[in-house]
């Protein structure tokens, strides 16, 4: 027994060291996506606003159309798209709310802060709402043509986070796998129920 209190010892001291390495990390990259070029800013700029539009128009139109249309499948993937997006928001900021990690342009003076924003930066609610919606998406049009744009969306509305130096690649990396897996949680949850 004596034996294994050295081999806890360091293994505590190396998720030290190894928490200190990828938040060196994470601040480095950022930095590298940041910079204080602002060639590019206002199309990040636009690209970062149009999650909550888009997400939020994306099952009124669905649902309308199904309407219309007398497509109830249709009718049913907005509904689920919207419980998606519904159980995303609720994870997204209890887990914002409890981290409370600082935004990076206030731990960091050589980050560049380019647009405004609110106090929590992990993980991204821009990057868990477009990868919510565009798993949502995929999940109920399993096609090539759908995921592809849908999933580069995602990407470049998490990518413009970054860029505007408002959220490091670790809150991003992190929405964007609580935004997948809320849209694949409440699909299994409603195939289980059998709607």
């Amino acid at each position: 027994m004596k034996s294994l209190k050295p081999l806890g010892f360091f293994g505590i001291i190396f998720l030290l060291s190894s928490s200190c390495l990828a938040q060196n990390f994470d601040q480095r990259l950022l930095q590298r996506i940041n910079g204080q070029n602002t060639r590019y800013d206002k199309f990040w700029k636009g690209m970062s606003v149009t999650v909550t539009p888009f997400s939020i128009a994306t099952p009124v139109i669905m649902f309308g159309y199904g309407h219309h249309y007398k497509q109830s499948n249709t009718k049913k993937n907005a509904v689920i798209q919207a419980e998606a997006l519904a159980l995303n928001t609720i994870l997204t900021f209890g887990l914002k709310w409890s981290i409370n990690r600082e935004r990076p342009y206030v731990s960091d003076p050589l980050i560049y802060k380019k647009t405004k924003t609110g106090p929590h930066s992990f993980p991204s609610g821009h990057t868990s709402l477009a990868f919510a919606t565009a798993t949502s998406l995929t999940l109920a049009y399993p096609k090539w043509y759908v995921a592809l744009p849908a999933y580069t969306w995602a990407s470049a509305v998490g990518y413009s986070r970054m860029h505007l130096g408002v959220h490091y690649p670790s809150d991003v990396l992190v929405g964007a796998v609580v935004g997948c897996l809320s849209s694949f949680a409440v699909h299994k949850i409603n195939q289980r129920m059998g709607r």
